[in-house]
């Protein structure tokens, strides 16, 4: 009887359910939590995604598990997951980044759009790769959004157009957008020159208040009204400045700016990391996403610094190159890495600023890619 019960209680244990798919799981989350602790690699996302992975990959616990009937509870991290299933998350990430951001580099230097722009390159390169592989539009669009190194936008757009997808698209997205700073720096030094490299910009001008505000009520009517579809993401981005601007709602303005988009955050991070269960991720089609979303990631980034390259031409050495490589959408991340490279070429070199224009101009094009690729394909 004590040998059954020992027996019975072993089978119960979620070492019996592990397979070599959990292991690899296992062994990757230690790997990124290790990358965000050690080497602070986006601790903010990378840690709660890597997290949420490891709880995915431990058998029995039925965290993700959906309710057989409306009678029964499904997991916990399944109902936090609907947040990201329904688009609530992406849009509220989106409040939260309009109201940390300054958008007075770009009003200043309105070009800075041109770079943003440019640096959407990667979406058409992994659209098309993708559909030479056989994925149909939908899924290639959603595959091809990763370029826009935009988290939020990749699943708002997935989740209407390929939401089998969702949880490789998500991981890929996340995970690239937390690894900019290794991903990135090759492919700016190998465009640039070091010249280039040491390129000081002067001071951008002062942007007035009337113009700050003006700015995210302007931008909305003419992005909803061209594409209605993006009303959420760009609605959602524009709101948040607005009260970052009008400082009259300092109390909503730093809610959205701290406690709201933290706890978003650690659910979104959770959840997508949660997706990720080795027998389901593990997959070729899987793998070929994640390669795919490389690809934009970079080709995107070769975009941007090819028209800061072309801008600094017709400047005549007035702008450094390296800010185009911020034209992708990872706020801040982009910008930083852009001035930590023209650091390293010249130790008097203050970028951040002038990166955050692109970087900006960045989040503004990749929402506007992904309601296109909605509107054609939706």
């Amino acid at each position: 009887m004590f040998t059954e019960s020992l027996v019975k209680l072993w089978e119960d244990t979620g070492f019996v359910a592990l397979t070599w798919q959990s292991l690899i799981m296992i062994i990757v989350s230690c790997v990124l939590i290790y990358l965000a602790i050690a080497k602070k690699f986006e601790p903010l996302l990378l840690l709660p995604i890597a997290f949420g992975m490891l709880l995915a990959n431990l058998p029995l616990t039925g965290l993700m598990n959906e309710p057989a009937n409306s009678s029964e509870a499904g997991g916990l991290l399944y109902y936090l997951y609907l947040g990201v299933k329904k688009g609530i998350y992406p849009s509220l990430i989106f409040l939260g980044i309009g109201a940390m951001t300054d958008f007075g580099p770009l009003i200043a230097r309105p070009s800075s759009l041109f770079i943003g722009a440019g640096s959407q390159f990667g979406i058409s390169v992994a659209f098309i790769l993708a559909s030479l592989m056989g994925f149909s539009p939908e899924e290639a669009s959603s595959i091809a959004i990763i370029g826009g190194a935009d988290g939020p936008t990749a699943i708002y757009l997935t989740a209407r157009l390929a939401p089998h997808l969702l949880a490789s698209i998500a991981i890929a997205a996340y995970s690239y957008m937390a690894l900019i700073p290794l991903i990135q720096p090759p492919i700016m030094k190998l465009l640039t020159t070091e010249k280039e490299r040491k390129i000081q910009m002067k001071q951008l001008r002062t942007v007035s208040r009337l113009e700050k505000i003006c700015f995210p009520i302007v931008v909305s009517v003419l992005c909803i009204l061209l594409l209605p579809s993006v009303a959420p993401l760009i609605g959602m981005l524009m709101l948040g400045n607005l009260f970052r601007e009008s400082g009259v709602v300092e109390r909503l303005s730093d809610t959205v700016q701290n406690a709201l988009i933290n706890i978003v955050t650690i659910f979104l991070g959770v959840t997508v990391g949660a997706t990720a269960a080795g027998t389901e991720f593990l997959k070729p089609q899987t793998l070929g996403i994640i390669l795919l979303g490389l690809l934009a990631f970079m080709f995107s980034t070769v975009g941007g610094l090819l028209i800061g390259k072309l801008m600094c031409w017709v400047t005549k050495g007035k702008i450094n190159p390296l800010i185009g490589s911020a034209g992708v959408s990872a706020v801040p991340m982009a910008a930083r890495v852009s001035q930590v490279e023209g650091q390293k070429a010249n130790p008097g070199n203050y970028l951040l600023m002038h990166a955050m224009g692109p970087n900006v101009a960045g989040v503004i094009g990749s929402a506007v890619a992904a309601g296109i690729l909605l509107s054609l394909f939706s």
